[in-house]
């Protein structure tokens, strides 16, 4: 099986920082791309930001983190980061990481997702 595991979450003050990480193991032939999502109370699950493992790495933000956030890879480690500066209260949210990858049990590509780790930020 296909397990992603996150790491980082917690509160923080207005301003503040935080670093998510989340590492991919198992059954894996190879990942295409991992990010970032959240859902906050009442509101649909959005994507935060993606990376490629492969093609050069290349990134996606969400509009409202852009100059924020930071994603990125340790591909020998099949792990994501994401680096979170000047945290607002609208950032509170549950982050989920998410990886499409190549299952070696199924031989599908597909959507994997983390069980996601708590973001809060309030004074």
């Amino acid at each position: 099986q296909v397990q992603l595991v996150e790491s980082g979450g917690g509160s923080v003050q207005p301003g503040g920082s935080l670093r998510l990480s989340c590492a991919a193991s198992g059954r894996i032939i190879r990942i295409n791309a991992m990010g970032w999502y959240r859902q906050a109370p009442g509101k649909e699950r959005e994507s935060v930001a993606t990376i490629t493992i492969t093609s050069g790495g290349s990134t996606n933000y969400a509009d409202s983190v852009k100059g924020r956030f930071t994603i990125s890879r340790d591909n020998a480690k099949n792990t994501v980061y994401l680096e979170m500066n000047s945290l607002k209260p609208e950032d509170t949210a549950v982050y989920y990481c998410n990886a499409y990858l190549l299952d070696s049990l199924s031989i599908r590509w597909g959507d994997y997702w983390g069980q996601g780790t708590q973001v809060t930020v309030s004074a």
